[in-house]
Formats: structure tokens, sequence, C-alpha cells
């Protein structure tokens, strides 16, 4: 399959769309920057963050960012920046007086929504393209999917119509995905060596994925030592055997137009997808009888667990090509890991 174009030919003569980011001091906010400024549709107008407020915004050695630097701007002077579009990263249950200003002052203006507040509102748009890109048109509140959800959603959707009970998921995360505020999740020292489970049950992930795809989902995060990367082990019980090969065509004709979603043989190894835009599939072990498949999902929590969909998102709700500004999203050979 040829990859899509990443810059639309009508994006050079066309006024580049302002983006604002609020929260942007965690590790998903650096990537959002970086995102946003090397897009050929985008231009980045401010980006909120109260702890470093005053400082210049960097992206990365080849992106010029001018003189733009850090504001601390409440609610309301988000709202009067009057961007097209503001991606909120705050931390849950932050965000509401962020979408009532914008919703006062200027409601076209598109939001997406990096945390869990609007997961459960169908009031917004929930965008996990690849699942639910049909239902974008228009969309103007966007809620983000969380990374965990995005490896499970994706691991699980192609077998959904044919469970004979709750998917069992163990998930691995780097420590990024504890954010940046200090806590035994992002110690590195106490990570050393170390395998850390937490959340075991109600996990909000668990309760996302299974609201979202309609069946009960049992899920158990951890986190390791690595700094970035998400390894989601999924057991699935069907309600009928099948074969290896059959599960695996499952698969890639679910997949096989998805840029941003490799179906691969062997189980996939987390330190490949470090740094990739997309999500890795493989595994597709077959215990003896036929009825249970372990599948592995690996991606990158800081991209397509967050900012890289978030610009598929954006990308999405201005009508601009879905991968535009997404840097890279070839289909890796399926010798991985």
């Amino acid at each position: 399959m040829e990859p899509a174009t990443t810059t639309p030919s009508d994006t050079t003569i066309m006024r580049r769309a302002s983006v604002g980011i609020v929260g942007a001091r965690g590790h998903t906010g650096t990537e959002l920057i970086r995102l946003v400024v090397g897009h050929p549709a985008l231009q980045l107008a401010f980006v909120s963050s109260r702890e470093l407020g005053g400082q210049r915004v960097t992206a990365h050695p080849d992106a010029d960012t001018g003189d733009l630097r850090f504001e601390t701007l409440d609610a309301a002077a988000v709202a009067a920046k009057g961007a097209d579009v503001v991606i909120l990263a705050l931390p849950n249950d932050r965000c509401a007086p962020f979408v009532a200003a914008i919703d006062a002052v200027r409601p076209q203006t598109v939001i997406v929504d990096l945390s869990a507040d609007h997961r459960f509102d169908p009031g917004w748009t929930y965008g996990l393209p690849e699942l639910t890109r049909a239902g974008h048109g228009g969309a103007t509140r966007i809620s983000n999917p969380g990374c965990y959800a995005t490896a499970m959603q994706l691991a699980i959707a192609p077998l959904l119509d044919r469970l004979a009970g709750p998917p069992q998921c163990f998930g691995v995360s780097g420590y990024s995905g504890a954010g940046t505020a200090p806590s035994d999740r992002n110690d590195v020292e106490k990570l050393r060596d170390n395998l850390m489970p937490y959340a075991l049950t109600n996990h909000v992930h668990e309760r996302e994925v299974s609201a979202r795809l309609g069946v009960p989902v049992e899920f158990m995060p951890h986190v390791a030592p690595h700094f970035r990367g998400i390894t989601m082990t999924v057991n699935l019980w069907l309600d009928a055997a099948m074969t290896r090969d059959a599960i695996l065509a499952r698969y890639r004709d679910c997949y096989g137009g998805e840029s941003l979603v490799d179906v691969v043989e062997d189980a996939p190894w987390v330190s490949a997808i470090a740094g990739q835009h997309g999500v890795r599939i493989g595994g597709f072990a077959v215990a003896p009888g036929g009825r249970r498949v372990v599948v592995v999902a690996v991606l990158d929590n800081l991209l397509k667990g967050a900012a890289t969909q978030a610009i598929q998102n954006v990308n999405l709700a201005l009508g601009l090509p879905e991968l535009s500004g997404i840097p890279q999203f070839a289909h890796a050979p399926e010798t991985i890991p």
C-alpha cells in the first residue's frame, strides 16, 4: 500500500489554521508542539503553561517557533485568543472552564480534549479515527482516546463479534505515561529492575473501552522502567474455533487500508515502536482447540496514544488529509521485532 502524502497540494495557498495548546508542560505537550510546528496547514498561535510561563517555546532544531513564549492563561484568556483549534492537554477534571469559556466566545473553535473528561459524553465525538472516523463529519468537540484504550480497542475490534467472554488485557507502559508530577510511577529509582502494578480494577481506560466496544473488558495496567511505549497483551476467548490464518486475515482485512496500523506475524516489541506514530499488532497465538487467541499491540503512548491521534482528529475536523503533518507512517516490514 502506498502511504498517503503528508502535504496536501492546496495547503500552500490556504490560510494556516491557528492552534493553541493548553497544558503543554508535560511530555505529550512537547510532542504536540513539535507536530503543530511541523504541520503544513497549522500555525501555533499560543501555548499555555503555568509552570513554563515566560519561557521561549522550543520544538526541535529544524523548527522555527520565532519568539513565541509560554503564557499563563486562564479559561477566559484562552477563549479570547480566538484560535481555530484548541488542544487541551490537561489532567482529568480540569477542562470544563476552558470548554465553557470557548463555547461562550467562539463556539466554532475545534476543541480536542486529551483528558478523560469527555470520553463518556455523547455530545462529544470520540476520536479513534481507525474505528470512528465515519462519525467525524463536522465535529468540533472531540475527545481523544486514552493511550491504553487505543491499544486495547485496536487489538480487540477485529474479533469483537466473535467474543465468548470479556477480553483480558495486560498492559505495560513506560513511565512517561505517569506524567511529570512526581509519583512512584515515574520515579526512575523505584522503577529500576521493577514492574509496578496499579489500579488493577476499574481503571478509567477499562471503563472507557468497555463503554466504547459495548462489552466488559478486564484491564490490568503496569509501569515499567522504560520511558515511552505501551505493550498490550490481550487474551480473547472466541465463540467458536478459528485458525490462526483466519484470525490473521480478519486483522489484515480490518486494517489493510490503515497507514498507522501495522499487522505483523510475530508479537511486536515496544522498543521498535518508540518514537513511531502508529500501532503494531501481532502475535496471534492460538491455543489448542482454536477458541483462545492472544494478540499483542504496541504503540508509543505519547504519539499514537496521544499527540499523533490528536493531529489526526484536528485534520479530520478541518477537512484536511488525515495524515497531514504526521511525518512517519509507512508500514514496517513483518520481520519486526
